[in-house]
């Protein structure tokens, strides 16, 4: 009984077996011979190597070529169906390898405002690279082994990981243009007569703004908290109020004219984001191809300073 191993299994050589089956199925030695691109004498041997160690002829060698016998003819079919599977085997295999997985892992607004409007280019650009996209606002150094890319800002720690800085966004007042109509913002003292948009990861965002626009300690008629920036920018869209909106993740916005800046200035310092890859492994070429691709995606022209 053979073992798991296949420690029990008894084969010819593959070089025999290969000649043997192209020979049986071209009819021929000499055009056996070339599609394996050996000479014919090689292919002669090898069949002569596998009759040998059958106990049996396979061919019938006559004045203009040669015949398999019945059972050449046969082990032939047998050994076509075995390289097929073979080749089908060693075809899932290669497709396999090539489907390249890349684990991203980046902040849900940046997914949401940012990254996924834009990333069919890179499928377009890179189809055997499959993104497995996750969202956590966690820092780096709580994120799993797992991770080949990760998106944060500059100012994150970075220990153990190697940072490349790709996109740098000014923030200022955004809004529906609905709103602007029930109240025109001419100047930052009228944002008085408006809801204030807050998001509770960046607070004191419009404190700051404020002052940098001489209207510190502004009373807005109304003010609105979210747990989290993308619902802020949401209720934006939907006519709320009037959020901080980095130019960068409502660029798509502001060209469709979804949401508008009632403001030249004063921007809030520029929020700056970095792409990182650990530095505990080596470099894939997938995630040296996103990150290159996140560089141009930005210089592109994405709403950055």
């Amino acid at each position: 009984m053979q073992d798991a191993t296949g420690a029990g299994r008894r084969l010819p050589p593959l070089n025999s077996l290969r000649a043997f089956e192209a020979a049986a199925r071209l009819g021929s030695f000499a055009a056996a011979a070339e599609e394996l691109h050996v000479t014919q004498g090689a292919v002669s041997r090898h069949i002569q190597q596998l009759e040998s160690w059958l106990g049996r002829p396979l061919f019938e060698r006559r004045h203009r070529g040669v015949v398999p016998t019945p059972v050449g003819a046969a082990y032939g079919t047998e050994l076509r169906g075995a390289f097929d599977l073979l080749a089908a085997a060693t075809q899932r295999q290669q497709e396999a390898a090539a489907q390249q997985v890349l684990q991203v892992n980046v902040p849900g607004t940046f997914a949401l405002r940012w990254l996924i409007p834009r990333l069919s280019s890179f499928q377009r650009g890179h189809p055997a690279i499959e993104v497995r996209l996750a969202t956590s606002y966690a820092p780096l150094a709580a994120l799993g082994r797992e991770v080949d890319v990760a998106v944060r800002g500059t100012a994150e720690e970075a220990a153990g990981w190697q940072a490349r800085p790709f996109l740098a966004e000014r923030r200022l007042p955004v809004c529906a243009p609905a709103v602007l109509r029930e109240a025109p913002l001419a100047r930052p003292q009228d944002l008085a007569q408006h809801t204030l948009l807050h998001a509770a990861t960046s607070a004191g965002a419009w404190d700051e703004w404020l002052r940098l626009a001489g209207a510190p300690g502004l009373q807005p008629r109304r003010a609105l908290t979210f747990g989290h920036f993308h619902l802020a920018l949401q209720a934006a869209l939907d006519g709320l109020g009037v959020a901080i909106g980095p130019a960068a993740l409502v660029a798509h916005d502001l060209e469709a004219g979804r949401l508008v800046q009632p403001f030249d200035g004063p921007s809030l310092p520029p929020w700056r984001y970095a792409a990182y890859m650990p530095q505990a492994r080596a470099r894939s070429a997938a995630a040296t191809a996103f990150v290159e691709w996140l560089v141009q995606a930005a210089d592109a022209g994405s709403g950055g300073v």
